[in-house]
């Protein structure tokens, strides 16, 4: 029987109260959808993408913290996760995780063949990602791949294909993803070169900020390249404008390296992912 004190620590284990990690999944997935519809996907995939990134999201955290439990009981930060502290067993976890990738699955079928198709290798790179920090010297690149891989299961959804602009903008989305999980591994560097844990904070070094900034604005020079195929007026240009402050704000909160401000940067970064999304949705008309 599923106690109210155990579905609070399934809670904690998905990471309920922190939305920022699906809403940093979502806006660029939902940019990908009204990109490939030219305007609002309908309510169908809007409900499927949406539910599905929030489910897949919170199956990649039992994964994670269960792959991880050995490395976060060392660090302050993740000490006292639900699987680390041992309040959720092993098992227990990976069938949660189980349950919810199941349920996302259960969502993809509704759509059309390719799209399943595409859901298998993002499984797989979800699966692959928490062990890729034991050998790659920036795993942040392969967590880039796996939450960029909504955009090309967003066009195959819509157009049955996956174009090449759909790899464009997963390509720039990566770029996004290296620049703000670095602000997040910044975080964790003196912890993490304790235990020996392989990050792009750690490997860039003293370059950590300047790579950061080269990352945001690769991230919006590639958004904004094929701007001109899909956006019927000035609005997404204006949003390119705000986003682009943002990212010059974020870069001042981690110029001091202070780990309060590189986690704010990190938590505020969802917000400049849903100002292109929002600048995209305003340059089509809501049908």
């Amino acid at each position: 029987m599923l106690t109210r004190g155990k579905l609070r620590l399934y809670l904690d284990l998905i990471r309920w109260n922190r939305p920022a990690g699906w809403l940093l999944l979502l806006w660029p997935t939902l940019s990908a959808l009204w990109i490939a519809a030219g305007g609002f996907p309908g309510w169908h995939l809007l409900a499927v993408f949406t539910l599905g990134t929030i489910l897949m999201r919170s199956a990649g955290c039992c994964i994670n913290d269960v792959a991880d439990r050995e490395f976060d009981r060392h660090v302050k930060r993740t000490a006292q996760r639900p699987v680390t502290s041992g309040r959720v067993g092993v098992k227990e976890a990976l069938v949660l995780g189980a349950v919810l990738a199941l349920a996302a699955f259960g969502l993809v079928l509704t759509t059309n063949t390719a799209t399943v198709a595409w859901s298998f290798a993002a499984l797989a790179i979800t699966l692959v990602y928490p062990y890729a920090k034991r050998f790659v010297s920036m795993p942040q690149a392969v967590l880039g791949v796996a939450f960029s891989f909504g955009i090309p299961m967003a066009f195959a959804a819509v157009q049955g294909r996956v174009p090449a602009l759909a790899w464009l903008l997963l390509l720039g989305n990566l770029f996004w993803v290296l620049a703000y999980d670095t602000e997040y591994a910044m975080v964790d560097r003196d912890d993490d070169l304790r235990i020996g844990m392989k990050t792009s904070a750690i490997t860039l070094g003293r370059f950590d900020v300047a790579a950061v900034t080269v990352f945001y604005l690769i991230y919006l020079a590639i958004w904004l390249y094929p701007s001109v195929e899909w956006s019927s007026n000035a609005m997404y240009i204006i949003a390119s404008g705000v986003a682009l402050v943002q990212v010059i704000w974020h870069v001042t909160l981690i110029r001091e390296r202070s780990r309060d401000g590189c986690f704010k940067a990190f938590r505020l970064n969802h917000w400049l992912g849903f100002t292109l999304f929002a600048g995209i949705a305003l340059s089509y008309p809501f049908l």
